[in-house]
């Protein structure tokens, strides 16, 4: 089972396709804080801090005193994420699909399973396909400790080719292991889209994509997923927000 969306992930989930489809003009105040607290059942609090993900997003900007408005819509079917923890990771259960392209199986991979820190060179690999509205934005090949992957396999997760699930990797590495998925480490990298993912992504022979590789560590800071993603370039948008402490800085 997926987890339960937290309140403010699920009405930022529910605006932003509010926005994307066009039904606030550019520049259209939309509703306030307490219209949206009223119609959806949540505290002013929880609205905020949806506010907040789609500010950082470029879909809605605030003017101080009068409110809050839609910004420039993202460019027809892209999917435009604000990515600043683990937990922003998991919300993409929200609003996206996973689609297995390869179930789990076992195989030898030598740098891999370096990189997982394992004893042997054996690992449990995986390749799937992430969707919005039913187009594909993102091709994943993934690789998971021996024990791990046996478990989720047992589990019945990523076991069937076309299958289609909303719930993340990262959701279920957490139901199955003794330890929580806690941090990430990640380089991107501008690529030309390899020939095996041409078509799943819809994208022609060398055209460029976007390279995430996430290593992903549990609690006790054990590697328990390796994970590198191509996107494709015109219907994904990441985004990171950076903060500076001032104090610090002078």
């Amino acid at each position: 089972m997926s987890p339960r969306p937290i309140a403010y992930r699920a009405l930022a989930a529910e605006l932003r396709d509010a926005l994307q489809q066009g039904k606030y003009r550019q520049g259209e105040q939309i509703p306030t804080e307490a219209e949206l607290s009223e119609s959806f059942g949540v505290s002013r609090q929880t609205v905020r801090r949806a506010l907040q993900d789609l500010v950082a997003e470029g879909l809605v900007f605030r003017v101080p005193g009068r409110g809050s408005f839609a910004a420039l819509p993202a460019r027809s079917g892209q999917y435009l994420r604000s990515v600043g923890s683990v937990d922003d990771l998991l919300a993409m259960s929200l609003d996206t699909v996973l689609e297995v392209m390869e179930p789990l199986t076992e195989q030898i991979d030598v740098d891999a399973a370096g990189r997982l820190g394992l004893a042997s060179d054996e690992v449990m690999h995986a390749v799937i396909r992430r969707l919005h509205r039913d187009l594909p934005f993102a091709v994943t090949q993934l690789w998971l400790p021996p024990q791990i992957g046996r478990r989720a396999a047992e589990s019945g997760a990523l076991a069937k080719r076309g299958e289609r699930t909303r719930e993340t990797v990262i959701s279920m590495i957490d139901s199955l292991g003794e330890h929580h998925v806690a941090g990430a480490q990640q380089s991107i990298t501008a690529v030309t889209v390899p020939p095996q993912f041409e078509e799943p992504l819809g994208l022609a022979p060398g055209a460029p994509a976007l390279r995430a590789d996430r290593l992903y560590l549990d609690t006790t800071d054990t590697p328990v997923e390796l994970a590198t993603s191509h996107f494709h370039p015109a219907r994904y948008s990441y985004r990171l927000q950076l903060r500076r402490s001032i104090d610090d800085a002078r």
